[in-house]
């Protein structure tokens, strides 16, 4: 099973990502040096969005798709859609 998330890091920006262990992924991010340069440098982040895919093919294509192809906005609606509060 693989995830693709959004974290909302501190200094309001938006990264995407995808992980087999969401969890101990968030950790990386917000306290190893295993978590992503970008994410290094606004901790905390928080997650605000995450679905599941069976195969990392799915998995891949659809953060493609987050990353790439929305804009910030229709990413906010994704979350705000989910339920999150912390759109």
């Amino acid at each position: 099973m693989y995830f693709v998330y959004i974290l909302k890091c501190a200094d309001e920006t938006l990264y995407t990502g995808i992980a087999t262990e969401l969890e101990r992924r968030i950790e990386e991010h917000n306290g190893s040096d295993k978590g992503a340069k970008y994410t290094r440098a606004r901790r905390p982040v928080r997650l605000v969005y995450s679905e599941e895919h069976p195969d990392r093919s799915s998995a891949s294509k659809r953060e493609y798709e987050i990353k790439k192809k929305m804009s910030r906005v229709e990413k906010l609606k994704l979350i705000s859609d989910c339920g999150s509060p912390d759109a």
